[in-house]
């Protein structure tokens, strides 16, 4: 049977110039809940700016993005309901790692019980209870990235997208990262869409996409 809930994410038709380059040439594509979908591609070939434009950090020139069947094509990032993880991770050093994870919803004022059960749940889900008070210089760089994990589903988005999350960790580590990514779909519900070059990712995703020339190229359609 048709699974009858709109995707976490569809885009129809995306396209986007930077003068006289075309950066994404009419891409199409849908995200299911629960569906963890990788982008491969060399640097340059437009998976970042397809990720900023879901997360409407770029406006696109053509084309609708649609989350959970609600069109957001022309919607400020602070109205679409996702989650990001950097490659760069972006924590903040001065912040130990439950207040990095909480620090979305503290800018919301919940109350402090509500705020420390939901970090404590995180943590739990990225295996860093231990490391909770913990500041970003203590942790690796693949607990540094499983904290930027816990602080992008802090608000529970529909969608979570990943920009090069293992570019900055050792073979073993970007694995570990890119397996806990898919364990939080699947278990969650959450739609993923993740830009990398690592090939691991096709061990990993449930369906992978090659992106060349701002085009998606049916050559790497599904994980093997």
């Amino acid at each position: 049977m048709a699974d009858p809930r709109p995707p976490a994410v569809a885009l129809e038709g995306v396209a986007k110039r930077f003068g006289g380059v075309a950066a994404l040439r009419g891409v199409s594509l849908t995200v299911a809940e629960g569906e963890f979908v990788c982008f491969l591609g060399p640097s340059g070939c437009g998976k970042t700016t397809l990720l900023r434009i879901i997360a409407g950090l770029e406006p696109q020139n053509l084309g609708v993005i649609r989350m959970a069947g609600r069109d957001v094509s022309r919607l400020p990032p602070s109205q679409r309901n996702y989650g990001i993880v950097f490659q760069s991770y972006a924590l903040f050093p001065n912040l130990t790692v439950a207040r990095n994870i909480a620090y979305g919803l503290e800018t919301r004022r919940l109350g402090r019980a509500r705020v420390d059960a939901r970090v404590d749940e995180l943590l739990d889900l990225v295996h860093l209870r231990a490391h909770k008070q913990r500041y970003p210089a203590q942790l690796s760089g693949g607990e540094q990235q499983r904290v930027c994990i816990a602080r992008a589903l802090i608000n529970k988005p529909s969608l979570l997208l990943a920009d090069e999350p293992t570019g900055n960790l050792d073979s073993e580590s970007s694995r570990a990262v890119l397996e806990l990514i898919a364990d939080v779909s699947h278990s969650r519900g959450l739609g993923v869409l993740l830009a990398t070059h690592d090939p691991k990712a096709l061990d990993i995703a449930d369906r992978a996409l090659s992106l060349r020339d701002g085009m998606i190229d049916d050559r790497i359609a599904e994980t093997p």
